[in-house]
């Protein structure tokens, strides 16, 4: 179940003029947190806005003997919530609300995990790294931005021994171009044989560009879906998502309580 505390900020690290992780004392969300999952939080000194705003559950910060005691979250500053956050200062407190949602299942070897991110869509892959280093899986992240500046905390994965594939939309690291161009590459170049599965979370158009090539593929595809959430707990229907059931008949699920992780192969494109 998820708890509502007043969280403590241990610390704010500035990535840049834009973007940062935000390092919070939540030990009761930390403890129960799956890769994939979020937290709705607020900065507590104003009510304006009125609502909270979601975000994956980047690392659950852990003590010397290996206990849960916080969470950090990565973030862009957009709106006035998030330059709320932004300028948030240690000590200060802020409303969260959280573990939220359905996680991404982890795959064990021999199957391999392949995740792709776009911008802040590398959120919640901190917490899946993990997840899967501690499986042994052989894991890869594809990582693409617009520019160099704004490829952050590659060193975290690589501390982890993900494999890292960068793209730049201006071509300043990595290969040049969008992220989904490496992937199909090195899809196409895989046997269809070898046990591979896709996770993937950022831009709706990146979303739907890696569920084609997962399935021209043969592959399946885990999805983290961005959706506007006005409460996180499935009361305002804010953030629906056409998806397929098993029957094949369409309906909205809501992407805080059925989600945010759906299977590529279920989603209804608009």
């Amino acid at each position: 179940m998820p708890v509502d505390v007043e969280a403590e900020v241990v610390a704010n690290t500035q990535l840049s003029d834009d973007y940062n992780v935000l390092a919070l004392a939540a030990p009761a969300i930390a403890r129960e947190a799956q890769p994939g999952q979020f937290v709705m939080v607020r900065a507590r000194r104003c009510h304006d806005p009125l609502l909270r705003r979601p975000f994956s559950v980047f690392e659950v910060l852990r003590d010397a003997s290996g206990e849960p005691g916080g969470i950090t979250l990565l973030s862009k500053r957009v709106g006035v919530a998030t330059s709320l956050l932004f300028d948030t200062k240690p000590g200060e407190k802020v409303q969260c609300l959280g573990p939220l949602g359905r996680p991404f299942t982890p795959v064990d070897p021999p199957t391999e995990a392949w995740m792709v991110a776009g911008g802040v869509g590398l959120a919640p892959f901190a917490t899946l790294a993990g997840a899967l280093a501690g499986r042994g899986t052989e894991t890869t992240l594809f990582y693409g931005a617009r520019r160099a500046s704004e490829l952050f905390c590659t060193d975290l994965f690589a501390q982890l021994g993900v494999r890292l594939v960068l793209s730049t939309e201006d071509g300043s690291r990595g290969e040049r171009g969008l992220i989904t161009r490496p992937l199909a590459r090195e899809l196409e170049a895989r046997p269809r044989s070898a046990r591979l599965m896709i996770y993937a979370c950022g831009p709706e158009a990146m979303l739907r560009a890696v569920t084609q090539l997962a399935i021209a593929s043969g592959r399946p595809s885990q999805l983290a879906m961005e959706r506007i959430m006005g409460c996180g707990l499935g009361g305002c229907y804010s953030c629906v998502v056409r998806v397929r059931d098993p029957q094949g008949r369409v309906h909205y699920a809501r992407s805080c309580t059925e989600g945010p992780v759906f299977r590529g192969e279920d989603i209804v494109w608009e």
